[in-house]
């Protein structure tokens, strides 16, 4: 599968590498004798990915295939969001929750999420959405939808 992943992402460098250590070091949290066995591995992807590169997110995420990263310093994922399939992501975003404990969002297929947005609360982000650059996003997004601005501004993708 990572393979297929690769070849989806060819031209990203990055994006190439920042998926390659993600799959292997999630692969490792499967079950405890994983994790017992991938621990060094998972201890170099957080220290190398989070401590280093700016790029926080836990390999305990649920992330679909196809995960696209643009320009990875200092995106942030909450180890509770789910993001589908097709996803890409660019620099300085922050995906979590809007308080301690709080609930995070979950993120469809084919989403593509600017630079500098800020994603947080219990919502959801449909299939198909573009989050300009930018944009705080506090609220749900329907599929097929193009959201921007700060106050956010949805609008269906075929009024664009």
């Amino acid at each position: 599968m990572i393979f297929k992943e690769i070849k989806y992402l060819k031209g990203n460098s990055k994006g190439i590498i920042y998926l390659f250590f993600f799959r292997v070091s999630s692969y490792f949290t499967k079950n405890i004798v994983l994790k017992i066995i991938g621990f060094p591995v998972r201890i170099f992807y957080h220290f190398l990915f989070q401590w280093i590169l700016g790029f926080d997110v836990y390999d305990t995420t649920k992330i679909g295939k196809g995960f696209n990263v643009y320009h990875g310093f200092g995106i942030t994922i909450h180890k509770d969001v789910i993001i589908g399939d097709f996803v890409k992501i660019r620099q300085l975003t922050t995906i979590g929750n809007s308080k301690s404990n709080g609930k995070t969002p979950c993120i469809g297929n084919h989403v593509d999420i600017g630079a500098h947005c800020i994603i947080i609360g219990d919502i959801e982000i449909g299939d198909n959405v573009s989050i300009g650059a930018g944009t705080i996003v506090t609220k749900s997004i329907p599929s097929n939808h193009l959201a921007y601005g700060n106050p956010i501004k949805i609008v269906e993708k075929k009024d664009v």
